[in-house]
C-alpha cells in the first residue's frame, strides 16, 4: 500500500535527522536523500513533528495562492525545460498584472513543485558570476554589446544587437536594442538614451577595446574614431578602455550582459524592434532595476 504524501515527507523528515545524528554532512544527506542541500538544511532546522506539519502546512498555504498559474508554468515548462524560477518570476508578472506580490523563494518552490508533479526536470549548467571590486556611487558606468538569435512567431530566427549600460556600484541598467550592428552614430544614440533614462552623466565610462570606438591603436596609443572623440568632448566624460572578457575592469557589465541573455531574452519570441525595446523597458523596471 502506498504511503501518503504527508507520512512520505515525515519519513524523509525523520530520515535527514538521523542521518545527521549519525555525522553525515549536508552534502551526502542532499545527495542520498535526492534533495536540495538548502531544503536539507531547512529539515534540520526544524525541531520536532510538531513544527514539521506546521512548516508543511505553510508550505501548502503558500502553494494555494499560485495554484491559478500552474498551467502556465507547466506549459512553459514542457515548451523550455531550462527556464530557471527567476525567468518563471518574471514571465508571471508580464503575463497575469494581477499577479500576486510573492517572494522569490514562494515561486521557486512552487516552480520545484510542478516540476516534481509533472516529472520536468530542469536540464542547465550552472550560471557562473564574477566578484568585483565596489567603487562610490555616480563614479562610473560600464558598457558592452551583446547579440542574441531570437524566433520569430513563423520559427525563423532573428539576429537581434543590444547596448548596455551598467552603472558600477548600484548595477543600475538601461539597455537597447537593434537589429543592425552597432556603428559609432547608434553607439552614441545609445549613450544618449542610456544618459536620459538614468538621468545623468557619469565620472568614467568603461568600454572594451572595440571598433566601434576605436580605429587603430597607433605605437601602444588608442585612437577614437572621429564621431565619438567629437561625442566625448560634448559631453566629457572620462573613457577607460579594457581588454575584452576582463572581469577585472568590467565584469558588472558583462555578468549584465549574461542577463539580458539568460533572463530576459532566452525563449522571448521577436515581433519586431520597436515592441523589444519597450519590452526591455517594461522589465527593467519590473525585474532588472526593481
Amino acid at each position: 500500500m502506498a504511503l501518503t504524501p504527508y507520512l512520505s515527507k515525515l519519513m524523509v523528515y525523520h530520515e535527514a535527522h538521523q542521518l545527521s545524528r549519525d555525522g553525515f554532512s549536508i552534502t551526502f544527506i542532499s545527495n542520498h536523500l535526492g534533495l536540495n542541500c538548502r531544503t536539507v538544511k531547512r529539515l534540520l532546522s526544524i525541531a520536532d513533528d510538531r513544527q514539521y506539519e506546521q512548516y508543511l502546512q505553510s508550505c501548502a498555504d503558500k502553494s494555494k495562492v499560485l495554484e491559478p498559474y500552474e498551467t502556465f508554468v507547466k506549459s512553459r515548462l514542457e515548451l523550455y525545460r531550462d527556464t530557471s524560477s527567476a525567468q518563471m518570476h518574471d514571465w508571471l508578472k508580464e503575463h497575469f498584472t494581477a499577479f500576486p506580490a510573492v517572494s522569490a523563494k514562494t515561486v521557486f518552490n512552487f516552480v520545484m513543485a510542478v516540476r516534481q508533479k509533472y516529472q520536468l526536470p530542469k536540464t542547465v549548467a550552472v550560471r557562473v558570476y564574477e566578484m568585483v571590486p565596489e567603487l562610490p556611487y555616480g563614479q562610473q558606468a560600464q558598457v558592452d554589446f551583446g547579440e542574441c538569435s531570437l524566433r520569430n512567431s513563423q520559427g525563423k530566427r532573428v539576429k537581434v544587437y543590444f547596448f548596455l549600460l551598467v552603472l558600477a556600484r548600484s548595477r543600475y541598467k538601461y539597455v537597447w536594442f537593434s537589429t543592425e550592428r552597432f556603428t559609432a552614430h547608434t553607439a552614441i544614440e545609445a549613450h544618449e538614451r542610456a544618459f536620459t533614462f538614468i538621468q545623468g552623466v557619469l565620472d568614467t565610462v568603461v568600454y572594451d577595446q572595440d571598433r566601434v570606438f576605436l580605429v587603430d591603436e597607433n605605437k601602444g596609443d588608442l585612437l577614437l574614431t572621429e564621431a565619438f572623440k567629437a561625442y566625448r568632448g560634448e559631453r566629457n566624460f572620462k573613457l577607460h578602455f579594457c581588454r575584452k572578457s576582463d572581469p577585472e575592469s568590467k565584469g558588472k557589465v558583462e555578468n549584465g550582459v549574461k542577463y539580458v541573455k539568460q533572463d530576459f531574452l532566452y525563449n522571448r519570441i521577436f515581433t519586431d524592434i520597436d515592441l523589444l525595446n519597450a519590452e526591455a523597458v517594461a522589465w527593467l523596471a519590473r525585474t532588472a532595476n526593481h
